[in-house]
């Protein structure tokens, strides 16, 4: 049986599994969703409706992208993105769980945008009050570490922090670049590597 990925191009969470499974070698067949007309064989095995979601060669399905990761982690474990310290690996996941926030965020203000809601002053406040107060937290981690965990290795943390600031480049704009110098050396520095650089978000022709 095939591996299969079921993803978006665009998707931040989608990348975030992309990486991982290029950085640990596993081959795997990518399906692309069409996330405005999802057929119904993909939302039988996502009962979210929401990408990613991994069927793995033995026929284990996952949705959502940190259960993915964690299950690749465990299952495939080299190389690691999960400290194997209990009290580590609970701080990787903290600092994956506060990145997620912002793409979570991100996404909602960009959604915002796109259907020129008005009405919703309030709501948009409240997006931007959270993704400007998010922002600085990770530049001043990364102003004392050249990763967001230790000055030796990136981590889980790392990549889903990358994708949420990609897709902020990709949605917004870049300006956070300019003004958060750590944050531009370590979002270059990672994109560097093939399996960031080959998953950079693309811009669909319609």
């Amino acid at each position: 049986m095939k591996r299969i990925l079921y993803y978006h191009q665009q998707s931040h969470f989608s990348r975030k599994i992309r990486i991982l499974l290029a950085e640990k070698h596993l081959a795997c067949e990518l399906q692309p969703i069409d996330l405005r007309h999802k057929p119904p064989e993909f939302l039988q095995i996502s009962p979210i409706g929401r990408v990613p979601v991994l069927v793995d060669e033995n026929g284990t399905v996952i949705w959502d992208s940190t259960l993915i990761a964690e299950y690749l982690d465990e299952t495939y474990p080299q190389p690691r993105f999960y400290p194997s310290d209990p009290q580590t690996k609970l701080e990787c996941r903290k600092w994956e769980e506060l990145a997620d926030n912002l793409g979570d965020n991100i996404i909602n203000l960009w959604v915002l945008n796109l259907t020129k809601n008005i009405t919703s002053p309030r709501y948009r406040t409240k997006l931007e009050t959270s993704i400007n107060r998010l922002i600085p937290i990770f530049e001043q981690q990364l102003s004392q570490s050249k990763y967001l965990l230790s000055e030796e290795t990136w981590t889980a943390a790392d990549v889903a922090a990358l994708c949420s600031f990609g897709y902020y480049s990709f949605r917004l704009n870049e300006d956070w670049l300019l003004q958060y110098p750590h944050l531009k050396d370590w979002f270059n520095h990672l994109h560097e590597r093939e399996s960031v650089n080959s998953t950079v978000p693309q811009k669909i022709e319609q």
